[in-house]
């Protein structure tokens, strides 16, 4: 069974940092996409980054230079640290897995909450 589990969220202050943590299990995250999504209630989710199974990473531009995605193949885990955050990055962040064989096939997590608020 996959599943994915992300921790990490919570309240913090403009400029401060938070570390985002997505395990997988039932699937390796290091041989598949990944990549990380954040949404507002009531708005579009809107990507954040994304790390290949050649470690080649992309970020929305909203969030580059602040934002840093890597993973932990031993313990199977992704990780989104979050640096100089702001007030419009407040939002629920979301884990997702793309399985590329044998067909195209993604994996949510539950997500967790951001707020960064004074």
């Amino acid at each position: 069974q996959v599943q994915l589990v992300e921790s990490g969220g919570g309240l913090v202050q403009p400029g401060g940092s938070l570390r985002l943590s997505c395990a997988a299990s039932g699937i390796s995250a290091s041989i598949n996409v990944m990549r990380w999504y954040r949404q507002v209630l009531g708005k579009q989710r809107e990507f954040v980054a994304t790390i290949t199974s050649r470690a080649i990473t992309n970020y929305a531009d909203s969030v580059k230079g602040r934002f840093t995605i890597s993973r932990d193949n031993a313990k199977n885990t992704v990780y989104l640290q979050m640096n100089s955050l702001k007030p419009e990055d407040t939002a629920v962040y979301y884990c997702d897995l793309v399985r590329a064989s044998p067909t195209n096939i993604n994996y949510w997590g539950q997500g967790t909450q951001v707020t960064v608020s004074s």
